[in-house]
């Protein structure tokens, strides 16, 4: 299995386990499709033994509450920025991240040496930036687990069939680790 790593946090992003492709106007974006399913969150569990009155327990036997999440988010610790609480960056304030993590990929490439790299993030970047800029609104922002906000950040968005979502990631911010 390969585990692709953000090459600015080394936070875990992405697995073999997804189909990875390229964005259809944009190489040195890569999609892919996940879902989105129920989660349950703060199960009670009770010990044996245990006087659930006592300590403060609830009498209707601890129902999890259940919050739809990606299984990609899930998997890998993501953390949604979520515009409702004011997590999620201005259009702005997100387009200077990406020109600042674009500068960022550009060096890693450079010390790794790879001329093919280099050319093809070269040429794509600015329309990479382009792209994401132009369809911001749609997507839902989420970062690693290191919550480093110079690293990586996943974009959700949704197929044209409004159903299936789909993260967009930077190629080369990512490196692989074999497992």
């Amino acid at each position: 299995m390969i585990i692709y790593e953000d090459v600015i946090s080394g936070d875990e992003m992405l697995s073999d386990t997804f189909k990875i492709q390229p964005a259809k106007d944009c190489p040195i974006l890569w999609e892919v499709d996940c879902r989105k399913y129920l989660k349950k969150t703060n199960e009670d569990f009770e010990l044996e033994g245990a006087n659930p009155s006592a300590e403060g327990g609830d009498d209707d036997g601890g129902e999890g509450e259940a919050i739809m999440v990606h299984d990609i988010e899930d998997q890998f610790r993501l953390t949604w920025l979520k515009p409702e609480e004011g997590l999620k960056p201005s259009k702005d304030a997100f387009k200077a991240h990406l020109k600042a993590y674009v500068k960022k990929v550009l060096k890693k490439l450079e010390e790794k040496g790879d001329a093919d790299a280099i050319a093809e993030f070269k040429a794509n970047a600015a329309g990479a930036i382009k792209k994401i800029s132009a369809n911001y609104d749609n997507y839902d922002v989420l970062m690693g687990s290191s919550m480093d906000g110079d690293a990586m950040h996943m974009l959700i968005d949704f197929r044209e069939d409004g159903v299936t979502p789909f993260a967009t990631l930077w190629k080369h911010g990512l490196k692989e680790n074999k497992v």
